[in-house]
């Protein structure tokens, strides 16, 4: 036997066949991989889209029951006293609805078909609640404060987004004062009747106050300026918390 015999080491075909091995194995870790991402990517996904959709019929039925509700509310006031009448519920829930709409509405685009139906749901639901107030005005023989106010998003109103915060500002800072808002653009008829009564024009922003039509940024003050009426509530607000902390003393 020849001492200096060589060892011999892997045949070729094992060396490749190995090679193939490890590849395979690589692959198999790289296809798990991707499909747990991929599973949970989806599944979070699924979770998003499912808490939008539910969010969704969550405002849809609300606008629906408020809609419905406001046949009742005109029946229950032609029988309730004035003095026990309190439409502050009526304008949180309206203010309620419209931030929901408008969180929607940045959220998901302003041309999203389902914010779009939403809009006009709820545009039909400002107009009830407006004739109500003034079913209530009528019969208390007071006098309304409101502001209708018409927006644009079609790109040409750069002034909305401050003019809207604005009236935001006003109702924090007015509570009795009903701000309206409608798309001008709104495919709703009734949104369109109600521009064409006051014949509000494609100037925006655009505001009805005391029934004109008045075009423009404003501020609060300004506002303010437009609506003295709005001194007389400051005035009873503070009364009315004057006597409420003398009554506790």
């Amino acid at each position: 036997m020849d001492r200096h015999l060589r060892r011999e080491g892997p045949a070729p075909q094992d060396a490749e066949l190995a090679l193939i091995m490890k590849n395979y194995r690589t692959y198999i870790w790289a296809f798990l991989i991707t499909l747990v991402i991929f599973v949970a990517v989806t599944a979070v996904s699924s979770y998003f889209d499912n808490r939008r959709v539910d969010e969704i019929s969550s405002i849809e039925d609300g606008i629906a029951r408020n809609i419905l509700s406001s046949e009742t509310q005109f029946d229950l006031l032609r029988e309730t006293p004035c003095e026990n009448i309190d439409d502050s519920d009526l304008s949180s829930q309206l203010d309620s609805l419209g931030e929901r709409v408008s969180y929607l509405e940045n959220s998901r685009g302003t041309d999203d078909p389902q914010v779009m139906n939403l809009k006009q749901d709820y545009s039909l639901l400002e107009i009830k609640d407006y004739i109500l107030m003034n079913t209530m005005a009528q019969k208390c023989k007071t006098a309304p404060s409101f502001i209708f106010y018409f927006y644009s998003n079609a790109g040409d109103c750069p002034d909305c987004r401050n003019a809207g915060a604005a009236l935001t500002a006003l109702r924090q800072e007015y509570p009795e004062v009903r701000v309206y808002s409608f798309d001008y653009h709104s495919p709703a008829a009734a949104v369109q009747t109600l521009a064409n009564i006051y014949k509000v024009k494609a100037q925006f922003p655009a505001y009805v106050i005391h029934s004109k039509p008045v075009y423009g940024l404003k501020s609060l003050d300004d506002i303010e300026k437009l609506m003295p009426e709005l001194a007389a509530m400051t005035a009873s607000s503070t009364a009315a918390t004057s006597t409420a902390s003398t009554t506790k003393k």
